[in-house]
Parts: structure tokens; sequence; C-alpha cells
């Protein structure tokens, strides 16, 4: 398929859109229609070829719309200098709070620029040496350190490799003392991690291997494994998800090794509760929760007292206490009772940490075993914190705090007096205090009032021509606080606008927020999308000629979706590994699992009318001016299939009416995005705002001339 000819037409229009502004020539994509019919209704899908990752017409495409990527990128009189900043900006030590185990003190520390962090290790005297390496994987820096666990005593280590990028990992057993690889890998491993039982084996969750592509093949059954040292995996015993069909099942052991607590599945939200008493000979599975109603899982025990997160009658999270003998919910009594901000909790010497969110804010508050409030944290800013966490005999607690202006810096928490310090501040070649960040409530479509954060330079001038980026999620539960990224202060730097709305479907507001943005209510999250973009507008912090939407994965699928319907709000549109077929999502790997937010064209007819409404690729029309797009994947994204992102350019090259770039750019050995190198982080970043400030009319950036 890949044609000399083809490639020559597609280096000179390049260079003939960069000269005269003329329309790019793409890639032919073959159509090869097939049509489906749900409850009547038929759907042609042309390009459902693209779908099979093993093809050689597939690769070849992927080629083809590299090059033609690429060629536009390179026309970009700024990036080349716009990588030298971000390279610059990017290249400062990194070193994550320590952690004890046996009798070794470990931290992860990145020196810069290398691909990925490096695990160290000091004794007791305070020597340090290398404990791995994951930069010594592979090459290219495509392959990543994926989890690491020591067994109770730190005598042992269980670490998983990814390569590519893909979600499938392979389990390295080694003597954590000697450095000495103890038997053969683990493999096949996926959606899990690893917990010990004592220090001589442990429980691991994994899929059978699938047919076809392991890539885009469904996986639709986890079971929960027990591996003993020095045995084959193939006699691994088998210990929940043989006759139970779930999605995703996983064990995790107590900390004093008599419990193992088994959590199961069938979609991201609610989840099935059992344990195992491993004091027991019987090794009977006892049940906490059944059904799918709300999650549940246990934080803690003190001998048979359960300690026990939960959202179940409690939309904003809650714990409870039980016994084992009776620890079904009607017995539950509440420990930290549900307030109106969102909960989470960590353990770390000895305490309960309650990291509240309000209004996307950190608020964190220690509690004693017994209860009792002992104090609300002093945190260093208004921004986002989290750690807070280790064993019942560490003397010091670490946290990190961040906001949009501050990089992430760890602190030592003293948990007796409730004194911090810093522990490690990174030191890096910006300023924060030149930029600010405020909070707005807007109103949505409906009339719900939704935050925003926006952050911009110090003096910034509301005259409707900053460039502005609105980067939106809004879906399965996960909530977006306000964090430092070296993208975006490059952004700052420029005189960009950074705008985070807190949309429906995402959990800043608890489980009602969650399920006002999802299913039938799935547009609630474009129109909260949308209504933060006229906002941005309609105060001046922008226009619709300088404003790009943002966003990856579900938020790839809001941009998707956004663009689509309203394609004439914004300049540049950057849908990021998103899910962009929602007739045919659940389809692929684990997808299945996403049914609680989206539905499925299987529930209903109701439900596929609404689908099909929304879903990005089947809404692209023919003569409508689409903002510049560019789309971005990886070849080895496992998670949200390739497919979606392949599918979705097709159909916009092909519709495109006017000059507007529609690109997409595809990593190669590269997943959903967990794992990826440093190199190709810095690239990703250059060119996608690269792409975006260009298509805005800006020719150059005073920035770069410092």
């Amino acid at each position: 398929m890949k044609k000399i000819v083809l490639l020559m037409l597609v280096s000179t229009s390049i260079a003939s859109f960069g000269q005269n502004n003329t329309v790019l020539k793409y890639p032919i994509t073959e159509k090869k229609p097939v049509t489906d019919n749900y409850f009547d209704t038929k759907v042609t899908d042309n390009y459902r070829w693209l779908e099979d990752d093993k093809s050689p017409e597939t690769a070849a495409w992927v080629k083809e719309q590299n090059v033609v990527t690429y060629g536009y990128l390179d026309q970009i009189p700024f990036r080349n200098s716009l990588k030298t900043r971000m390279t610059k900006l990017w290249n400062y030590e990194k070193i994550s709070a320590p952690f004890k185990e046996g009798n070794f003190t470990y931290f992860y520390k990145n020196d810069g620029l290398q691909n990925q962090s490096v695990l160290y290790r000091k004794n007791a005297s305070g020597k340090e040496e290398v404990f791995l390496d994951p930069n010594t994987f592979s090459k290219d820096g495509t392959s990543s350190l994926g989890g690491v666990d020591f067994s109770k005593d730190g005598s042992k280590v269980a670490y998983a490799i990814s390569e590519g990028g893909s979600d499938w990992r392979t389990i390295i057993i080694m003597d954590a003392v000697s450095k000495k690889i103890l038997e053969k890998p683990i493999v096949d491993v996926k959606f899990s991690g690893v917990s010990w039982k004592g220090n001589n084996g442990f429980y691991y969750s994994s899929y059978d291997k699938p047919k076809g592509s392991e890539l885009s093949a469904k996986t639709d059954q986890h079971k929960l494994y027990f591996h003993q040292l020095g045995t084959e995996q193939t006699t691994d015993k088998l210990i929940y998800g043989d006759t139970e069909k779930r999605r995703y099942v996983g064990g995790y052991v107590s900390e004093d090794d008599n419990y193992l607590f088994i959590s199961a599945a069938n979609s991201t939200s609610g989840n099935e509760l059992y344990f195992i008493n491993l004091k027991d000979e019987k090794q009977a599975i006892n049940t906490i929760i059944t059904g799918f109603d709300s999650d549940v899982y246990v934080i803690e025990n003190v001998n048979s007292k359960f300690y026990i997160s939960t959202n179940l009658k409690a939309p904003n999270k809650r714990i409870v206490t039980v016994d084992a003998k009776n620890p079904t919910s009607e017995n539950w009594k509440n420990f930290i009772p549900e307030t109106e901000n969102v909960l989470s909790t960590s353990l770390g010497s000895g305490f309960f940490f309650a990291n509240y969110m309000k209004d996307a804010i950190s608020v964190v508050k220690q509690y004693d075993y017994d209860g009792n409030l002992v104090r609300e944290i002093a945190l260093p800013g208004i921004g986002t914190s989290g750690g807070f966490n280790g064993k019942k005999e560490d003397k010091t607690v670490y946290y990190s705090f961040t906001n949009y202006t501050t990089p992430g810096t760890i602190y030592a928490l003293d948990p007796k007096s409730g004194k911090s310090s810093v522990y490690q501040k990174p030191k890096l070649d910006f300023n924060g205090d030149n930029f600010e960040s405020k909070q707005v409530f807007y109103t949505s479509k409906d009339g719900t009032k939704i935050p925003m954060i926006i952050t911009h330079k110090k003096g910034l001038k509301l005259d409707g021509r900053n460039p502005t980026v609105l980067y939106g999620y809004g879906g399965f539960n996960i909530s977006l606080t306000p964090t430092f990224s070296i993208s975006n202060a490059i952004w700052l730097e420029n005189g960009g606008v950074y705008a985070v709305p807190n949309l429906r479907g995402g959990g800043e507001y608890g489980k009602k927020w969650h399920n006002a943005g999802i299913k039938m209510q799935k547009q609630n999250v474009f129109d909260d999308f949308i209504a933060a973009a006229e906002y941005l507008i309609d105060q001046k912090f922008t226009s619709s000629d300088f404003l790009a939407v943002s966003g990856r994965s579900n938020g790839g699928l809001l941009v998707g979706a956004t663009m689509t319907q309203r394609p004439d709000l914004m300049k540049v549109a950057l849908p990021g590994v998103g899910v962009l077929d929602m007739l045919r999502y659940h389809t692929f790997t684990a997808g299945a699992g996403w049914g609680y937010d989206y539905g499925t064209v299987n529930d209903s007819k109701e439900m596929f009318d609404y689908l099909k409404e929304y879903s990005p690729v089947q809404n692209i029309k023919q003569e409508v001016k689409y903002p510049a797009t560019l789309i971005t994947t990886g070849d080895h994204d496992d998670r949200v299939v390739p497919a979606h992102s392949f599918k979705f350019a097709a159909e916009l090259q092909e519709k495109q009416t006017g000059t507007n770039p529609t690109l997409i750019r595809i990593d190669v050995n590269a997943g959903h995005g967990a794992g990826k190198s440093v190199a190709a982080s810095i690239q990703e970043s250059v060119d996608v705002i690269s792409f975006t400030l260009f298509n805005m009319g800006i020719k150059a950036l005073p920035s770069l001339k410092k």
C-alpha cells in the first residue's frame, strides 16, 4: 500500500502548505464499508479495517500519516527553539519521598533528562547505590517500571516491566539484598499489583491470553492467583475468578499478614468485597458486600477489626469499622463520617490522614485509631496534596504539595507535633511568582454551577487575544486538581492562559457529581465544557481565534464531542488517546468495563440512539469547517486502542472543509501514557504547543529569547 509516488505527493503538499497556505494533501485512506444493524438502524463503518493493528495495510497507513504530520510540524519556525527551552526547563533533579523496606531506605531519582526514573537505596550507614535502573530495560527508553513490591521483611522484591507502554506486564522476582534474579519471570499479567504473603509468595491478577492481538482483543475475565516462590507459573493457585466472571479482580494482604482481601468488579465503578482468613486452614472466602452499587475497600485492620472506606450511603465517602465475624454492611459503624467534601484516606505512623477535596483543593486532617481528630495539617498553600502514607512504625510521614504554578515539593511531617519541613524542593528555571491562579464559578447550560481554575501571567490584559488552552476530563469519578507540569509552564511563559474546569462526570463533588455525567447524562459534560469556553470568551480572556480545547483518554472523547458539536467555538482541537467510536469501544481490550460511565449499544435502543447522537467518529459531517486538529495516540495503546484515533482522523481528513490542518501524530512503541520516556514526552509537548500556537497565527515567541 505504501507507494513512493504517494509519499512524494505528500512531501510536495507539505511544502506548498507552509508557503502558500493551501490545503494539505493527506494519504488516501481506502474505504472498505462494513454495515452494522443496531435496533433496525444501519450504520456504515468505512474504516473498520484500521482496527486491525497487525495488518501491513494499517502499518503503512500509520507511516504515511506520520510523514504528513511531521512534515507539517517541521516547518513551524519556532519548534526547535521551543524544544531547546523545554529541554532546559525539564532538566532538573527530581527525587521522590523515601520509604523503608528491610534494612534499606529506597527512593526514586531522575537526574533531569533520564528517560525513566531510577530506584536508589541507602543502607544504615548512608551508603547509596542504584537498585533498579529502568533505563537499562531497553535501548530507546520505551520499557518502564510498572510497579515494585517488597516482601514483608524486605528481603525479596517483585517488580513489573511494561514494554512499549502496554498494560501487559512481566514480573521479575529478585533477592532484594543480593539483587540476584530468583526464578523465571511471571508473564501475561495485566491490571494488577503484587501483594506478598510473608516472604515466599504473592498474589497477582491477570486475564487468559486473548485470541488475536494482545493490543486490541477483548479481555473480559480477570483472575486472582497465588504464586509460591520456587514453583512454575503454570502451577499457580487460582484463588478467585474461575466460576465468577468479573472484569477486574484484585487481591491485597493486610499488613499483619492475617487477611487476604479480594475486590471484584465488572466496571470501573462499584465492586464486591470478600476476604480470606489466612490463618484459617479452610481458606474460605467470606463476603463483606456483594453487588456493584458502591465502591468499598479495606484500608486497615487491627486484629479482626476492619476499617473500610466506602461510598455506600455516603456519596462523598466515609470510613466505617466492622468485625470480621459479622462483616456485612448492616453491622458497619461510622469511624470518620461523611462530610460535604469528598474523602480519600491514607495511613502512616499510626494515624489516619483524611484528605478532603474542597472545590478541588486539598484539606488534610489527622485522626488517631479511636477516631479522634488530632489536627488539620497546615499545608504550604492552596493546591493539591498527596502521600501521607507509610508503615505504622515510621517516625516521619512524607507528603507532596503542588499547584499550577508550584512544582511538586516533598515535605516531611512529624505526626506527633504536626510540624512540616521541606524534604525536597526542585530547583528549576521557572518563577511561579510571576503567575497567578484564580478559581471562578460559571453557569452551565442547565444552570449548574461549575468551578474552574484559570492560570496566567500577572497583569494579563483581557483583550480576547490571549492564547488559551481549555483542558478537561469529566468522567470515571476522576478529579482534576491543581498540578504543576513543565508543558504548562512553557505555555504560561509564552503568554498563554491555562483553564481547567471541574466538569460533571468527575469526582470533585462525590458520587452524585460523577453520576450527573454518565450514560444518558453524558451530554452534561460536553455542555459544561462548552459553557467554560463561552465564559472565557465572554470575559475576554480569549476568543474563538485563540482558544484550544484539550483532553486525553475520556478527555479525548470530550474534545471530539465538543469539536463536532461546536466547531465554531475553538481554533484548535487536541484530542489525545481518545475514546472516539462510542458504538464499538466496548469490543476492545477491557473497554466493556467502561459501561458504567458510557452505557453500550447493547443496552437498549435508547442507549444506542444516545451514543450515536454524540459519538465523534459518527458525527463528522461533510462541508463543515472543523478547527485545526492534532490527534495524538500511540501504536501500542491497549487501554484506548489507537483505532479510535485512526478512524476519527480518516473521517475528518475526508470531510474537512477549508485549510485548517487535520493531522494525527502516532507515537511508535508507545501506549496510553504511563511509562512514556522523558525524550518522548518532551517531543510530544513541543509538537502540541507548536501546532497550537502556529495555528493561532503566532510566528515567533518572545520568551524564547531568554
